[in-house]
Protein backbone atom coordinates (compact mmCIF):
# COMPACT_ATOMS: atom_id res chain seq x y z
CA UNK A 1 0.00 0.00 0.00
CA UNK A 2 2.65 2.56 0.68
CA UNK A 3 4.84 1.99 -2.60
CA UNK A 4 2.57 2.97 -5.03
CA UNK A 5 1.53 5.88 -2.91
CA UNK A 6 4.83 7.21 -2.75
CA UNK A 7 5.29 6.33 -6.37
CA UNK A 8 2.06 8.24 -6.94
CA UNK A 9 3.67 11.22 -5.19
CA UNK A 10 7.17 11.05 -6.96
CA UNK A 11 5.38 10.80 -10.19
CA UNK A 12 3.20 14.13 -9.54
CA UNK A 13 5.94 15.87 -8.40
CA UNK A 14 7.97 15.18 -11.28
CA UNK A 15 4.93 16.16 -13.25
CA UNK A 16 4.91 19.56 -11.46
CA UNK A 17 8.30 19.90 -12.34
CA UNK A 18 8.00 19.12 -15.75
CA UNK A 19 5.16 21.74 -15.91
CA UNK A 20 7.43 24.43 -14.49
CA UNK A 21 9.95 23.83 -16.85
CA UNK A 22 7.62 23.93 -19.91
CA UNK A 23 6.33 27.07 -18.71
CA UNK A 24 9.57 29.01 -17.99
CA UNK A 25 10.41 27.60 -21.95
CA UNK A 26 7.36 28.78 -23.62
CA UNK A 27 7.11 31.94 -21.69
CA UNK A 28 10.79 32.72 -22.84
CA UNK A 29 10.00 31.61 -26.80
CA UNK A 30 6.17 33.10 -27.38
CA UNK A 31 5.84 35.79 -24.47
CA UNK A 32 2.64 35.41 -22.19
CA UNK A 33 0.50 34.63 -24.94
CA UNK A 34 1.49 30.87 -25.19
CA UNK A 35 -1.26 29.64 -23.04
CA UNK A 36 -3.66 30.99 -25.34
CA UNK A 37 -2.36 27.94 -27.61
CA UNK A 38 -2.53 25.09 -24.88
CA UNK A 39 -5.15 23.20 -23.66
CA UNK A 40 -5.28 24.06 -19.50
CA UNK A 41 -2.87 22.84 -17.63
CA UNK A 42 -2.98 20.50 -14.54
CA UNK A 43 -2.13 21.12 -11.09
CA UNK A 44 -0.98 18.72 -8.30
CA UNK A 45 -4.43 17.38 -7.01
CA UNK A 46 -5.08 18.12 -3.94
CA UNK A 47 -5.30 14.74 -2.16
CA UNK A 48 -2.16 13.71 -3.30
CA UNK A 49 -0.99 17.13 -1.22
CA UNK A 50 -3.13 16.14 0.99
CA UNK A 51 -1.17 12.15 1.22
CA UNK A 52 2.47 14.40 1.52
CA UNK A 53 0.81 15.86 4.91
CA UNK A 54 -0.20 12.73 6.16
CA UNK A 55 2.82 10.83 5.56
CA UNK A 56 5.17 13.50 7.22
CA UNK A 57 2.95 13.63 10.31
CA UNK A 58 2.75 9.97 10.33
CA UNK A 59 6.66 9.51 9.63
CA UNK A 60 7.38 12.63 12.58
CA UNK A 61 4.57 10.70 14.99
CA UNK A 62 6.69 7.94 14.62
CA UNK A 63 9.60 9.72 15.50
CA UNK A 64 8.68 11.04 18.63
CA UNK A 65 7.11 7.53 19.73
CA UNK A 66 10.98 6.14 19.24
CA UNK A 67 12.62 9.12 21.11
CA UNK A 68 10.31 8.26 23.81
CA UNK A 69 10.96 5.03 23.69
CA UNK A 70 14.72 5.18 23.58
CA UNK A 71 14.41 7.48 26.18
CA UNK A 72 13.17 5.30 28.43
CA UNK A 73 15.04 2.03 27.78
CA UNK A 74 17.88 4.56 28.58
CA UNK A 75 16.99 5.23 31.92
CA UNK A 76 16.23 1.98 32.27
CA UNK A 77 20.11 1.56 31.71
CA UNK A 78 20.95 4.28 33.85
CA UNK A 79 19.36 2.81 36.70
CA UNK A 80 21.13 -0.77 36.22
CA UNK A 81 24.30 1.15 36.10
CA UNK A 82 23.63 2.38 39.62
CA UNK A 83 23.17 -1.27 40.95
CA UNK A 84 26.31 -1.92 39.40
CA UNK A 85 24.69 -4.31 36.46
CA UNK A 86 26.50 -3.30 33.45
CA UNK A 87 25.55 -5.97 31.31
CA UNK A 88 22.11 -6.02 31.90
CA UNK A 89 22.27 -2.12 31.08
CA UNK A 90 23.82 -2.36 27.74
CA UNK A 91 21.26 -4.72 26.84
CA UNK A 92 19.26 -1.71 27.47
CA UNK A 93 21.11 0.91 25.79
CA UNK A 94 21.06 -1.28 22.52
CA UNK A 95 17.38 -1.57 22.58
CA UNK A 96 17.51 2.32 23.08
CA UNK A 97 20.07 2.60 20.22
CA UNK A 98 17.53 0.48 18.12
CA UNK A 99 14.80 3.52 18.64
CA UNK A 100 16.82 6.54 18.40
CA UNK A 101 20.79 6.14 17.23
CA UNK A 102 21.55 9.26 17.46
CA UNK A 103 21.07 9.73 21.22
CA UNK A 104 25.25 10.68 22.18
CA UNK A 105 25.20 10.26 25.52
CA UNK A 106 24.09 6.46 25.38
CA UNK A 107 26.83 5.77 23.28
CA UNK A 108 28.65 7.53 25.86
CA UNK A 109 26.69 5.42 29.10
CA UNK A 110 26.84 2.29 26.72
CA UNK A 111 30.98 2.41 26.74
CA UNK A 112 31.13 3.08 30.35
CA UNK A 113 29.41 -0.05 30.61
CA UNK A 114 31.75 -1.80 28.28
CA UNK A 115 35.05 -0.61 30.35
CA UNK A 116 33.40 -1.95 33.18
CA UNK A 117 33.12 -5.18 31.45
CA UNK A 118 36.89 -4.87 30.20
CA UNK A 119 35.43 -4.71 26.69
CA UNK A 120 37.52 -1.89 25.87
CA UNK A 121 37.40 -2.09 21.61
CA UNK A 122 33.59 -1.84 22.19
CA UNK A 123 33.67 1.16 24.33
CA UNK A 124 36.55 2.32 21.97
CA UNK A 125 33.83 1.89 18.86
CA UNK A 126 30.69 3.22 20.89
CA UNK A 127 33.00 6.25 21.92
CA UNK A 128 34.44 6.84 18.26
CA UNK A 129 30.32 6.40 17.66
CA UNK A 130 29.51 9.28 19.96
CA UNK A 131 32.75 11.68 18.37
CA UNK A 132 31.38 11.31 15.23
CA UNK A 133 28.43 12.93 16.36
CA UNK A 134 29.83 15.68 18.55
CA UNK A 135 33.56 16.02 18.37
CA UNK A 136 34.11 17.95 21.34
CA UNK A 137 32.04 15.03 23.84
CA UNK A 138 34.13 15.01 26.87
CA UNK A 139 32.77 11.93 27.70
CA UNK A 140 33.19 10.03 24.93
CA UNK A 141 37.25 11.48 24.71
CA UNK A 142 37.66 10.28 28.42
CA UNK A 143 36.12 7.12 27.93
CA UNK A 144 38.03 6.39 24.57
CA UNK A 145 41.68 7.05 26.37
CA UNK A 146 40.66 5.09 29.43
CA UNK A 147 40.11 2.33 26.57
CA UNK A 148 42.98 2.93 24.67
CA UNK A 149 45.19 2.78 27.87
CA UNK A 150 44.05 -0.38 28.86
CA UNK A 151 44.77 -1.70 25.38
CA UNK A 152 48.33 -0.35 25.84
CA UNK A 153 48.04 2.34 23.09
CA UNK A 154 49.49 5.12 25.04
CA UNK A 155 49.52 7.06 21.64
CA UNK A 156 45.82 6.95 20.94
CA UNK A 157 45.10 7.35 24.62
CA UNK A 158 47.47 10.82 24.97
CA UNK A 159 46.40 11.74 21.59
CA UNK A 160 42.55 11.73 23.47
CA UNK A 161 43.18 13.51 27.02
CA UNK A 162 45.10 16.05 24.46
CA UNK A 163 41.85 16.54 22.30
CA UNK A 164 39.80 16.81 25.62
CA UNK A 165 42.20 19.00 27.28
CA UNK A 166 41.60 21.55 24.27
CA UNK A 167 37.74 21.20 25.46
CA UNK A 168 38.38 21.76 29.40
CA UNK A 169 42.00 22.44 29.91
CA UNK A 170 41.79 22.14 33.57
CA UNK A 171 39.68 18.84 33.65
CA UNK A 172 41.27 16.85 36.36
CA UNK A 173 40.68 13.77 35.45
CA UNK A 174 42.03 13.68 32.30
CA UNK A 175 45.21 15.48 33.50
CA UNK A 176 45.80 12.63 35.97
CA UNK A 177 45.21 10.08 33.36
CA UNK A 178 47.46 11.98 31.01
CA UNK A 179 50.21 12.34 33.77
CA UNK A 180 49.63 8.58 34.65
CA UNK A 181 49.88 7.41 31.13
CA UNK A 182 53.32 9.57 30.55
CA UNK A 183 54.78 7.95 33.43
CA UNK A 184 54.98 4.69 31.65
Amino acid sequence: KDKPDRLDVFEALLVFDLLLRMTKALTEADGPSWREKLPPIPTVPLSVREKLAQQAAANQAQHDKDVKKAQALKEEGNALVKKGEYQKAVEKYTQSLKHNGSEVTTYTNRALCFLSLKQYRDAIRDCSDALRMDGSNVKALYRRAQAHKELKDIKACVDDLNSLLKVEPKNTAALKLLQEVQKK
